[in-house]
């Protein structure tokens, strides 16, 4: 098992260390005169007063400095970015005290020292405290950097932290309160290494499931996404020493084809109601950054549009944080997109354009050189210098930076361990049950099961990318999860058999009361898990085949990146989705087949019956149209929001109330099972009438509720006005979002069927 995962975790030492604690280590920030004392050396005053009083005190040196982000591995071994060894004076003199960098990144899967250390919580700890007081000694104005990492499902790029189910998954929660203890947890284990600058929540959208990039996002509909992006960033910042950064702003998810940084080509209306909405929960809720699209929007590289970052961002959003561009994207703009003509354009491009800070990853002396050029030959005013440079360090302040700049390594390998019963509970929370025929689950414990299958003894499968790699975990590496072979086994015991390959699952069912078979994809991220054809493989379907002609019951548990196509898989008796479930996702899928916990994930996406159904999101397909071809357009396998369980719910709206800026919507919720229930309540809104086409219904709220056997419960959603809004205007969409006059149905679903009005379930806004 992973380095320290059976320990009982034990209680987070405090890692924030007061700069007083550190004096006698010279570890200290600058001491202020006691006859003039500087606003920004004041712990007291507003992080915005001290920001603004430093940032008029640096040079234009030390301003760009401020503004780009390097590679950690720019400063270790060689210097040439993924070369084992420690730190290297020469390249540390270079970026830190030369350039004056403010801030540095771990990008997927790179490690302090690349492999010189051990990947230990304590080495990240131990590494990123040398670099900030080598940055902090050699400022003149002895200005921390901000460490950042790609902290999307835990503090993944450490071997042996507890990971948690990939953002799809917790889309199938429906649970904010889940999410929020999540991001908690993962912003605590942030904090425990020095990372101060967490890259997540991703608020994208899905649109087409062939992008690599597809299990990243909590799924297709907005006010879900918005949802968990707003309780990710909540928990995350929750410590008060980590920033969130909402990415990719904005629309990275919907490309044409699918495909990872491809261009995106989108009207307005459907870009302003279907795409933004999510971003700006996530910034409403309180992140302290963003980040930018690597894409292009309708023409325009997302890194150089003033539209975007400025107009939307900034004045509609109400953005003031910090903007930072994606790994090398503002070089992309000269050397890949072709819109600038030198690096010194594009910089200056990108920063008026809105770009605060630029991930710089390779070079951050020619990014500083050719800035300073551009503010030189006035492409950039110094103004906008300094405002950027207000917003970075405003943040550092905010983080407490200045004040706490390191934290105490030695209880840093305390993560370790910490909160695996949290990530097996959203192991279950996260996995839909999508087929059980014949009452198949829950299996019995005493029952013999065959378990077999690609997936089934995978760690790599189980964790999926972003995991110690980028690519997800390297072969070699010695990182370990539950999977759910380990999973039966551990709550069935002896009665679980193992087999390796389809001719040993045959041979072993004919003394099987069922068989588990562990499919999916191989783990990946963006671009090389980008799949033109998302279909499950066929040497997968074709077991599938072969262990349903043993007669004996078949139980399909997917671990997977995306809704693949089924195939002859579609006939298991049993289908459970459970995406990439994490460090526990063995047990807490073990937890669903035996019957310790109720299925209760719902669909967060539409899951295709066609690989050629793109793009599958169910908020276009069931726009009004005068198609007369075969059946409906929306024709999924799976409809967004479907989902079993082992009991018998159902929901009906009981009363619709105009309040105050929005709607109570109150529905009862009732089990007429015999065993109890989490059940996610849906709220979808339907527009009998409306001047711009809207979906036949569009989710409009959600809440989950635990409801006793035989019991009912009524629970009250709240559906913001806001969120009812829909861009007015002819195809230019040139009006604003605008709450129409007319009538408004709410449901409960599904998503597919037809809704009658009633005086219960409508009201006229």
């Amino acid at each position: 098992m992973a380095l320290g995962k059976r320990r009982s975790p034990s209680k987070l030492a405090t890692v924030a260390l007061s700069v007083a604690g550190l004096a006698a280590a010279g570890l200290t920030v600058a001491a202020s005169s006691a006859a003039s004392p500087a606003v920004y050396l004041d712990r007291h005053a507003a992080p915005g007063a001290r920001a603004a009083d430093l940032a008029g005190r640096l040079s234009l040196d030390e301003q760009l400095g401020q503004l780009v982000q390097i590679q950690v591995g720019k400063l270790y071994g060689d210097c040439g970015g993924y070369t084992p060894g420690p730190l290297n004076a020469g390249c540390a003199q270079d970026v830190l005290a030369k350039d004056l960098v403010g801030s540095i990144l771990s990008g997927g899967g790179d490690v302090p020292g690349a492999g010189h250390f051990p990947n230990t919580p304590q080495t990240w700890a131990t590494q990123i405290n040398t670099l900030q007081k080598y940055a902090i000694q050699h400022s003149p104005h002895h200005i921390p950097i901000v460490y950042g990492a790609d902290v999307v499902h835990g503090h993944n790029d450490i071997v042996g932290t507890t990971l948690f189910p990939q953002q799809i998954g917790l889309g199938s929660s429906f649970d904010a309160g889940l999410v929020r203890k999540i991001q908690v947890s993962a912003g605590r284990a942030a904090l425990a290494t020095n990372v101060r600058w967490a890259f997540s929540p991703v608020a994208d959208v899905d649109t087409n499931s062939r992008w690599g990039r597809y299990y990243e996002s909590f799924g297709e509909d907005p006010t879900l996404d918005g949802t968990l992006a707003a309780a990710s960033v909540r928990g995350l910042q929750a410590n008060g020493r980590v920033a969130a950064s909402v990415k990719h702003f904005a629309g990275y998810a919907a490309s044409d084809s699918g495909l990872d940084r491809t261009p995106t080509d989108i009207s307005l209306r459907s870009l302003q109601t279907y795409q933004l909405p999510s971003y700006a929960r996530g910034i409403q809720a309180g992140a302290l950054s963003v980040m930018v699209n690597s894409s292009s929007v309708n023409g325009i590289p997302a890194t150089a549009s003033h539209y975007l970052l400025t107009t939307v961002l900034r004045r509609q959003i109400g953005f003031d944080g910090v903007a930072i561009s994606d790994w090398a994207d503002v070089a992309a703009l000269w050397n890949k997109y072709h819109v600038a003509s030198d690096y010194e354009h594009a910089i200056a491009t990108a920063i008026n354009a809105g770009v605060d800070v630029t991930m710089e990853p390779y070079d951050a002396d020619s990014f500083i050189t050719n800035l300073r050029a551009a503010v030189q030959d006035g492409l950039i005013a110094k103004s906008r210098i300094r405002q950027a440079v207000k917003r970075v360090l405003t943040m550092k302040f905010r983080l407490g930076l200045f004040d706490h700049p390191y934290v105490n390594a030695d209880a840093a390998n305390d993560i370790l361990g910490a909160d695996t019963s949290l990530a097996r509970r959203a192991a279950a929370e996260s996995s839909v049950l999508l087929r059980n025929a014949g009452g198949t689950l829950p299996l019995a414990t005493s029952a013999k099961v065959v378990v077999t299958g690609p997936a089934a003894d995978s760690v790599a499968d189980t964790l999926g990318g972003w995991s110690v790699g980028w690519q997800g975990v390297p072969a070699g590496s010695n990182e370990d999860a539950v999977t759910v072979r380990e999973g039966l086994q551990n709550a069935g015991g002896q009665n679980v058999t193992y087999a390796a390959s389809q001719s040993a699952a045959v041979s072993a069912a004919a003394g099987a009361d069922a068989i588990v078979a562990v499919l999916g994809r191989d783990p990946g991220a963006e671009g090389p898990n980008d799949q033109r054809d998302p279909t499950l493989p066929a040497d997968q379907q074709a077991l599938v085949s072969a262990l349903k002609q043993t007669g004996k019951p078949v139980i399909v548990v997917l671990i997977d990146d995306r809704p693949d196509v089924l195939g002859d898989a579609a006939t298991a008796d049993a289908i459970l989705a459970a995406w990439r479930p994490g460090s526990e996702g063995g047990d807490g899928v073990a937890d669903l087949l035996y019957g310790k916990a109720d299925p209760s994930g719902r669909l967060p996406v539409s899951w295709p019956a066609r690989a050629t159904d793109q793009p599958n999101s169910y908020l276009y397909a069931t726009m009004p149209n005068t198609y007369n071809g075969n059946g409906a357009v929306y024709q999924p396998a799976y409809p967004f929001g479907f989902g079993l369980s082992y009991s018998t719910t159902s929901s009906t709206v009981t009363s619709v109330h105009r309040a105050e800026g929005s709607v109570a919507v109150r529905v009862k919720v009732t089990n007429s099972g015999s065993r109890d229930a989490s059940v996610v309540v849906p709220v979808y809104v339907s527009q009998p009438e409306s001047s711009v086409l809207v979906p036949a219904k569009r989710l409009a709220g959600f809440t989950r509720v635990h409801v006793d056997a035989g019991a009912a419960r009524t629970v009250t959603v709240n559906v913001a006005r806001s969120a009812l809004k829909i861009v007015q205007g002819d195809v230019d969409a040139s009006g604003p979002p605008t709450l129409e006059h007319g009538q408004y149905v709410f449901s409960t679903g599904p998503v597919t069927d037809a809704v009658t009005a009633s005086a219960t379930n409508s009201v006229t806004l």
